[in-house]
C-alpha cells in the first residue's frame, strides 16, 4: 500500500506541472529567439517563435483538460508571453529593419513591448467573462513575427505602421471571443 501511495502522488504531482512544463518551453524558445535575433539569426529566431505559439497554445489546452489551471500557471503564462511575443517579435522587427528609423524605431519597438506587457497586466486581473479584451500578445506577435517575411516586399514604413497599430490593439477596449 505505501509504494502504491507514492507512486500516485508522484504521478499526480508529475501530472500537475505539464501545463507548466509547455509554459517554460514557450519562454526558452522566446528566449533564443531574443538571443538569435541580437546575432542575426533572424530567420531562426523567426521560427522559434512561431513553435513557441504552439507551445503557448497546448499549454492552455493541458491545463484545460486535466484539470490542472493554477493561479501561478496563468502568472507564468503572461511571463513566459511577453518574452515570446512581446520582446522576442519587436526585437526581431527592430533588427530586421525598423533599426532604419533610429530613435522612432526604437521608441516603437520598446511601446510594443509596452503595450505587451499593459495587455497581459489587465488580463490578468480580470475576470474570465469569454471575451479577451484587446488584441492577445500571442496573436500581435505572431502578425509581427509574420510580417517579418515582407520585409523584401513592402516599404520600410510599413513595419512602423504595423508595430504601432498591434500596440494600439493590444491595449484597445475592443472585445475579441474566446475561442
Amino acid at each position: 500500500m505505501f509504494l502504491s501511495d507514492i507512486f500516485d502522488q508522484t504521478i499526480k504531482k508529475l501530472k500537475a506541472q505539464i501545463a507548466n512544463v509547455l509554459t517554460l518551453t514557450n519562454l526558452f524558445l522566446g528566449g533564443f529567439a531574443i538571443l538569435f535575433s541580437i546575432n542575426g539569426y533572424l530567420d531562426l529566431s523567426l521560427l522559434l517563435i512561431f513553435i513557441a505559439a504552439l507551445a503557448d497554445r497546448f499549454d492552455g489546452m493541458v491545463a484545460r483538460k486535466l484539470n490542472i489551471e493554477s493561479e501561478l500557471g496563468k502568472q507564468l503564462d503572461s511571463m513566459s508571453d511577453i518574452i515570446s511575443f512581446g520582446v522576442a517579435p519587436a526585437l526581431l522587427i527592430y533588427q530586421g529593419i525598423l533599426f532604419e528609423f533610429g530613435a522612432p524605431g526604437s521608441f516603437f519597438t520598446i511601446f510594443y513591448i509596452g503595450c505587451g506587457a499593459f495587455r497581459l497586466a489587465r488580463f490578468n486581473i480580470s475576470e474570465n467573462n469569454g471575451y479577451f479584451t484587446g488584441l492577445p500578445i500571442t496573436a500581435a506577435g505572431c502578425l509581427a513575427t509574420l510580417s517579418f517575411l515582407t520585409i523584401p516586399y513592402l516599404p520600410s514604413q510599413f513595419f512602423l505602421f504595423i508595430m504601432i497599430i498591434l500596440s494600439f490593439l493590444m491595449v484597445s477596449p475592443f472585445k475579441l471571443k474566446k475561442v
